[in-house]
């Protein structure tokens, strides 16, 4: 069993499912994006959404972390959007599995819905440039931990 929780508790473990994948190498402002964007909705309705994205089909509409992103079409209105293909990659793999952790506990994957999808911030990995005259320049990049929970319904 991992070491690590969830931020959901209190689910009726007969008819839940839950799925993560920690210290992902995603944005971590497109990964909030992407699943407000898919929570509430079934499975393989969240399968094509993602699918759209990767194949650059869909747009998703940021609400939050909106500054100087442009505006494209998206479900017939225009905002803020963007394709976040590396996001929609890892969430699809974590969607599959939590597809088959529904299938092995003897749930109706047609049934299941998501009720739960996070992104929660990782530690960072610290990266240094040398310059010139003895200075170096930081750069960091942050990790994401995603978790999602499903419910047949």
């Amino acid at each position: 069993m991992p070491t690590f929780g969830y931020s959901i508790k209190g689910l009726d473990e007969t008819k839940s499912v839950l799925a993560s994948g920690r210290d992902l190498n995603i944005s971590f402002k497109e990964a909030v994006e992407v699943c407000r964007y898919i929570k509430g909705r079934s499975l393989e309705e969240v399968k094509a959404i993602l699918n759209d994205i990767i194949e650059g089909k869909r747009a998703i509409p940021f609400r939050r972390f909106k500054k100087k992103v442009p505006h494209h079409k998206n479900d017939g209105k225009i905002g803020s959007a963007r394709y976040p293909i590396k996001v929609a990659k890892e969430l699809l793999k974590l969607v599959e599995s939590l597809e088959s952790n529904a299938e092995f506990k003897g749930l109706d994957i047609s049934k299941v819905k998501l009720i739960h999808c996070c992104a929660q911030k990782s530690f960072k990995i610290k990266k240094y440039i040398p310059r010139a005259f003895g200075r170096s320049t930081p750069y960091f990049r942050e990790l994401v931990h995603i978790e999602l929970a499903g419910v047949e319904s």
